[in-house]
């Protein structure tokens, strides 16, 4: 099968941590590797934002990532490029309709993805599914006036919900925030994202560490919804302990590492707290394994990658019991989970871990189960196809009926 991934602002070729490269850069990376070891053969369509990226990239047999010229070819925030997704789509459109490679189906990435995908349909109409990787009406109520995402936003969304042909949730609270978007719920399918369980293991090797102290250890981007300000206040109450904070910049002058160092000093921790800024992919697990507890504290979480990886690694996690880490960490059994923006419960939590080396172990190998047998890519990249597999025929039969 010929599948086309877009994803417009979320290269797989970008370096993780950025502003704008994080679980859906490797989201798409991981799912297309999976799809093409399955056979198919998949073409991932992302935004040019640079003049020097050549027309197309072969990442691996079966996998070619394809920049797209619309805009400026120059980085932009995600949330100015609404404006060019006309332009996205209609190149999209005239590729597959005078071009050698067509796909037998779209799977759009992030809601301007499928704005693009339904415009490209009119020139090769293909059936479309959706994911969405994280929803306006829930940044719109966490962010509240910080949201910089485009006003009609929410309202596209919800005519994608509508238009496309089937929307995967990645975990059961996005089923529930799309059934209030008004998406009909028998278009609604649940595949959980995967985690790489190649990469991630827990044998290997490790990033060296002070002795005879804990480290707790946090990943993501450096921005404020991620909650790193959160787990910086909690260790407060998390003594012979070091936090180590993976993603973002390392410099003084970055904005978002300058407020984080500066919370550090404030809450009187700031010697027991590393930025080490963006690391190379080769060497995360190595942060992983090196670590006690991965602290994930985001005020909310469309599904949250990295306590996957961590598990993985046999890291047992203390999460905030948002978005999709309810399905991924089972409080009391793989990790902790407590209520969001609470440095006191988050602190406490960790503390009490820490301090129970048999919790702690049997925290971590049930976290590593879990990662294993619910989470595998290979599983997930199944599951999508049964579903591609089920739209592409109802587009047959459609037009079989209508022809």
């Amino acid at each position: 099968m010929r599948v086309a991934l877009i994803s417009e602002h979320a290269s797989p070729l970008a370096v993780f941590g950025g502003e704008d490269a994080g679980g859906q850069n490797t989201h798409v990376a991981d799912l297309s590797a999976a799809l093409a070891d399955r056979g198919h053969d998949v073409r991932i369509y992302t935004r040019r934002d640079a003049r020097r990226l050549p027309a197309e990239v072969r990442v691996s047999d079966g996998v070619t990532v394809v920049h797209v010229p619309a805009g400026p070819a120059k980085t932009l925030p995600k949330d100015a490029l609404l404006p060019y997704m006309g332009g996205f789509g209609r190149w999209l459109g005239r590729q597959w309709r005078d071009g050698l490679w067509a796909p037998d189906v779209i799977h759009a990435h992030f809601w301007m993805s499928g704005l693009a995908a339904l415009t490209a349909a009119h020139d090769h109409p293909a059936p479309i599914v959706q994911t969405y990787h994280a929803l306006g009406t829930v940044k719109r109520r966490y962010q509240g006036a910080a949201d910089t995402s485009p006003p009609e936003r929410i309202g596209l969304e919800r005519v994608l919900g509508r238009s496309v042909d089937r929307v995967i949730a990645q975990c059961q609270d996005e089923i529930d925030e799309l059934l209030r978007l008004g998406v009909p719920r028998a278009r609604i399918v649940l595949v959980p994202s995967g985690v790489n369980l190649d990469k991630f293991t827990a044998h290997g090797p490790a990033v060296p560490r002070p002795a005879g102290r804990f480290r707790v250890l946090s990943i993501g981007r450096l921005v404020e919804r991620k909650g790193f300000a959160d787990v910086i206040a909690a260790m407060r109450y998390v003594h012979n302990a070091d936090l180590v904070i993976v993603g973002g910049s390392t410099d003084p002058d970055d904005p978002q590492a300058h407020r984080l160092l500066e919370h550090a000093v404030d809450h009187g921790v700031a010697g027991r707290v590393q930025l080490v800024g963006a690391v190379p992919p080769d060497r995360v697990a190595q942060w992983y394994r090196s670590a006690d507890v991965l602290v994930a504290a985001p005020w909310y979480e469309p599904f949250g990658l990295t306590p996957l990886e961590a598990m993985a690694c046999g890291v047992p996690v203390v999460a905030t019991a948002v978005g999709g880490l309810l399905d991924t960490v089972v409080d009391g059994i793989t990790g902790r989970l407590v209520p969001p923006r609470d440095p006191r419960a988050l602190g406490d939590a960790v503390r009490t871990l820490l301090n129970d080396a048999i919790v702690r172990r049997s925290y971590a190998s049930a976290a590593l189960d879990r990662a294993r047998s619910c989470y595998s890519w290979p599983r997930a990249a199944t599951q999508l196809e049964t579903v591609y597999a089920d739209v592409l025929q109802q587009s047959h039969t459609s037009e079989v009926l209508t022809g």
